[in-house]
């Protein structure tokens, strides 16, 4: 397929939505494409052939030899169909406007018939060149003097046209003349000698020619049979088309309800990247969100770090406190009782003073 496309050349292309007949149901359409792609008529100048190829990406999705049997049918105002039997499918094609469908539709016909041409321009010449193999090899029937000329090209295509080299009959000499002639020409002898062995290789190749002519008959015999029972299966298979072609209000009826669901589609796809837009900003200040929290985790295990060692320095200071309290309340113990130690001391002074001013008053 490389080589031959080198020799292929595109000559049309259009924009279009390329679908299949489902191989199962043999009514629904597959489609093939998930947009509009290039569709090309090709023409392949060594085989003398048009081809429609179509390609989304690398993958072909349609690669359909257009023959003189095939039919283009416009089933809407933008939609058109072909069976192709050597696929064994059924390609549709759907187009924006309907100015591209006709348009590819002309194109169609005008390559099929340009087929169609190409296909009787070649049975033409295998009808003429089977036409010397039903007549005996004319070259070993032929005198050994009279000169044949070898054949060319167009003899062995089968024309008839033959150059006539004989020498003219007006200049002949006599037979007793030509008697002389040999009896006394050695050189004459060894010339017309050369000649017979001149006209024994030409009767050679001219039997060969016709051989391989022969072969080449029954191979397109052959070729011919197979084409026969070809055009017999594609006759079957319009049949079933055209049993196919009374569903064509289903088939329209299911694509606008399958033109509905993808616009459903669609419209649910954006959506789909509108909240997925959305989630991607919530994603990144998600991210930042966790960066803060981050940060005040830390910051609130550094803070509580911190307050569990001030609840010890408080707890300590409580203690100490309570030592203190402990220590103050001791003391007031210990002044009391001195106090009610001095305040009997005193008492006792205050009698002993007494007693003594009493004795000095005595005295005196």
């Amino acid at each position: 397929m490389g080589e031959s496309k080198l020799e292929e050349q595109p000559i049309y292309s259009t924009r279009a939505h390329v679908f299949q007949i489902d191989p199962n149901t043999k009514k629904n359409w597959l489609p093939t494409s998930k947009h509009a792609v290039t569709v090309s008529y090709f023409y392949d100048s060594t085989r003398n052939v048009y081809r429609i190829i179509s390609l989304d990406g690398t993958k072909a999705i349609i690669n359909s030899t257009i023959s003189p049997n095939m039919t283009f049918t416009k089933t809407s105002q933008k939609f058109g169909q072909w069976a192709d039997s050597r696929a064994n499918t059924v390609y549709g094609l759907g187009f924006s406007t309907e100015h591209h469908l006709a348009k590819f539709a002309e194109k169609f016909a005008e390559y099929k018939e340009a087929a169609r041409l190409a296909k009787e321009k070649s049975q033409e010449k295998m009808e003429l060149a089977t036409s010397p193999s039903q007549e005996s090899p004319a070259g070993e029937l032929s005198s050994p003097l009279t000169p044949v000329t070898p054949p060319t090209m167009e003899n062995i295509n089968g024309t008839d046209e033959i150059c006539d080299t004989t020498p003219n009959s007006d200049s002949r000499p006599e037979p007793a003349q030509n008697a002389l002639a040999f009896a006394h020409s050695p050189t004459m002898t060894k010339h017309w000698e050369a000649e017979l062995e001149a006209l024994k290789g030409n009767n050679a190749k001219l039997t060969a020619a016709l051989l391989e002519s022969t072969a080449n008959v029954k191979q397109w015999k052959q070729q011919l049979a197979a084409y026969q029972e070809e055009a017999e299966r594609l006759h079957k298979r319009v049949t079933e088309l055209e049993c196919q072609s009374n569903q064509t209000p289903v088939i329209k009826s299911q694509k606008t309800e399958l033109n509905q669901t993808i616009e459903e589609l669609e419209t649910t796809l954006r959506d789909k990247e509108e909240e997925m837009e959305k989630l991607k900003e919530e994603l990144e200040n998600m991210n930042d969100l966790m960066e803060q929290k981050d940060t005040l985790t830390q910051k609130l295990e550094e803070t509580e770090l911190r307050g569990r060692v001030l609840e010890e320095q408080l707890a300590g200071a409580e203690q100490r406190l309570e030592e203190n309290q402990e220590e103050q309340e001791n003391f007031r113990k210990s002044l009391r009782t001195l106090l009610e130690l001095l305040d009997g001391k005193i008492f006792e002074l205050t009698e002993l003073r007494d007693t003594l001013a009493r004795l000095i008053e005595e005295a005196s």
